[in-house]
C-alpha cells in the first residue's frame, strides 16, 4: 500500500451547485442529530434547573462519566471513518463490514468497563468533580440507573456513526428524533410527578434517559438487520478479524482515540476545576455549555461532513477536488461559528430571566456566555480543520499531539494554578480554562497549508483477507 500518491496540480473543474447540495444533503441531517442529542442534555437541563441548583449541579457532573465514554465511542468510529469513507469511494463494502465489526467490539468493550464503575462506584467518580456532600449524592443516584444505558449507547453509537461516513445519515436523525420524544415525555412524568407519576426528580430525570437509550438500540437493531442491505452487521467479524485491516484500522483510530480521551479528559478536568468553585459557577457552567453545543450543532454537521465527503473524494482518487473542497469546509466552518457566536450573545438574558439559579449563578452566567460566544468561532474553525479535513487523509496523530499540549500543558495547567494557588476569581479562571482553542487557531492553520493531510490510505482487496 502507498500511503501518499502523487498530487494532482492542476486546478479541477467542479459543479460548486452540485458540490452545496450534496453537502447540504449531508449537513442537515447532520445538524438535526447533534440538534437532537443535545436537546437530550437540554431537556434534563431546563427540567433540573427548575427542581434547583444542587441537582442540577449533580446530574451535569455526573454526565461527565457519559462525556467520556461518549468521546471514546467518537474515537472509535472517527477513527473508523477514517477508513470507511475512503473505502466507500471505492465501493469495498466487505471491507467497511470488517471495519463496522471492529468498532463495535471496541465500543460495546469500553461501555462495559464505565457501566461497571458508574454503578458500583458513583461516589467515587463525584468526588472527582464537586466536594459538595449534596452535589455528591444526587449525582450518585443519576449515576446508578444511567450506568446501565451505556451498553446501549455503544452499539447505537458505533453503528450510526460509522453509518455516517457511508452517507447513511437520515436513519439516525430519525432514531436519535424518536429518542428525544421519550425522554422527555419520560422526563416530565417523573421528575415533576405528573398525570399521577411519583414525582422523582433526579431519579426520573435518570429512568427518561435509561428509556430513551433502550429505544434507539432497539430501533437501530431493526434498522440493520432488516433494511440495511448495503452494510451488515457481521458476526463472524466480531471475532474473524483482519489482520491487516485491524493493523491500519489501530494507525488510524487509535491516535484518534487517544486524542478524543485526552480531549475529553481535559473539557472533565476543566469541569472538575469549576466543580471546585462552588454550585453556582457549576450550574452556570452547566448551562453555558448546552448553549454553546445548541450553537454549534451546525458547524459539527460540517466537521462530519467535511470527513465524510473529503474522505470520498480521497479514496476516488480525486485530490485536487478534495484540497478546492477543503478550502470552501473551511470558509464554511468560520461563517457559521461566527452566527453560533451570535446566538450564544442572544441567549444569554434570556437563559437568566428563565432559569431558578441564585444571584451569583446568573451573574457568572452571563459572563460564560459571552466567553462561549468567542470559543466558539474558534472551535468551529479548529474542529473542521482537525475532525473534518485532517482526519479524511488519515492525518490522526496530529490532532492528538495539539490538543494534549494546548490544553493539558496550557489552558487546563494554568487554570488549575489561578484556581488552587492564587484562588483566583471565577471569572479569571473561567477565561484561562477556556484559551485553549484560540491557541489552537494558528497551529491548525499552519498544518492545513501543508497539505500533510491528503493521503489515500486505503489497500487493494489482494492486500486484504476474503470473508
Amino acid at each position: 500500500m502507498r500511503y501518499t500518491r502523487q498530487l494532482t496540480t492542476t486546478s479541477p473543474e467542479i459543479d460548486w451547485k452540485g458540490f452545496y447540495r450534496s453537502v447540504f444533503a449531508l449537513v442537515l441531517p447532520l445538524a438535526l442529530q447533534n440538534l437532537i442529542n443535545v436537546g437530550v442534555t437540554a431537556a434534563d437541563v431546563i427540567m433540573l434547573g427548575k427542581v434547583g441548583e444542587k441537582v442540577l449541579s449533580g446530574a451535569s457532573l455526573a454526565g461527565q462519566v457519559q462525556f467520556i465514554m461518549t468521546l471514546i465511542f467518537m474515537g472509535i468510529t472517527s477513527g473508523a471513518t477514517v477508513l470507511t469513507a475512503q473505502y466507500w469511494g471505492k465501493q469495498d463494502t466487505e471491507t467497511i463490514e470488517k471495519v463496522l465489526g471492529m468498532g463495535l467490539v471496541a465500543g460495546i468493550g469500553t461501555a462495559l468497563v464505565f457501566a461497571v464503575a458508574a454503578i458500583g462506584a458513583p461516589e467515587m467518580l463525584m468526588r472527582i468533580y464537586t466536594s459538595d456532600v449534596q452535589v455528591i449524592s444526587e449525582g450518585s443516584k443519576y449515576l446508578r440507573i444511567v450506568g446501565l444505558s451505556y451498553l446501549f449507547m455503544a452499539v447505537t453509537q458505533v453503528y450510526l456513526n460509522i453509518m455516517r461516513s457511508i452517507e447513511r445519515v437520515a436513519v439516525a436523525t430519525l432514531i436519535y428524533l424518536i429518542s428525544l420524544l421519550v425522554n422527555i415525555g419520560i422526563n416530565a412524568l417523573l421528575i415533576f410527578g405528573l398525570y399521577g407519576a411519583p414525582k422523582m426528580g433526579i431519579v426520573g430525570a435518570a429512568i427518561g434517559t435509561l428509556c430513551a437509550r433502550i429505544t434507539e438500540t432497539v430501533l437501530v437493531l431493526c434498522y440493520a438487520f432488516f433494511r440495511n442491505k448495503t452494510v451488515r452487521i457481521r458476526f463472524r467479524y466480531f471475532i474473524r478479524i483482519d489482520r491487516v485491516l485491524l493493523k491500519d484500522y489501530m494507525v488510524y483510530a487509535m491516535p484518534v482515540v487517544l486524542n478524543e480521551l485526552m480531549w475529553g479528559l481535559g473539557s472533565s478536568a476543566n469541569t472538575a476545576v469549576i466543580g471546585h468553585l462552588g454550585s453556582a459557577a457549576v450550574a452556570a457552567n452547566s448551562v453555558a455549555q448546552v448553549a454553546r453545543q445548541l450553537a454549534t450543532v451546525v458547524v459539527f454537521g460540517i466537521s462530519h461532513a467535511t470527513a465524510i465527503y473529503l474522505g470520498k473524494t480521497i479514496g476516488e482518487k480525486k485530490q485536487a477536488h478534495a484540497k478546492a473542497y477543503a478550502k470552501r469546509f473551511a470558509g464554511l466552518s468560520l461563517i457559521l461559528g461566527a452566527a453560533g457566536g451570535a446566538v450564544i450573545l442572544i441567549a444569554a438574558p434570556i437563559a437568566n430571566a428563565n432559569l431558578a439559579l441564585s444571584g451569583q449563578a446568573k451573574s457568572y452566567l452571563i459572563f460564560m456566555f459571552f466567553v462561549m460566544s468567542y470559543f466558539t468561532v474558534a472551535q468551529s474553525w479548529n474542529t473542521t480543520m482537525v475532525v473534518g479535513i485532517f482526519r479524511s487523509g488519515g492525518d490522526t496523530r496530529f490532532g492528538l499531539i495539539m490538543d494534549v499540549s494546548t490544553m493539558w500543558g496550557c489552558s487546563i495547567l494554568l487554570g488549575a494554578v489561578a484556581a488552587f494557588v492564587f484562588h483566583a476569581s471565577v471569572p479569571v479562571v473561567y477565561v484561562i480554562l477556556m484559551s485553549d482553542e484560540l491557541i489552537k487557531v494558528p497551529i491548525t492553520l499552519k498544518r492545513y497549508f501543508s497539505y500533510k493531510w491528503l493521503k489515500d490510505v486505503t489497500r487493494e482487496k489482494e492486500e486484504l483477507g476474503g470473508r
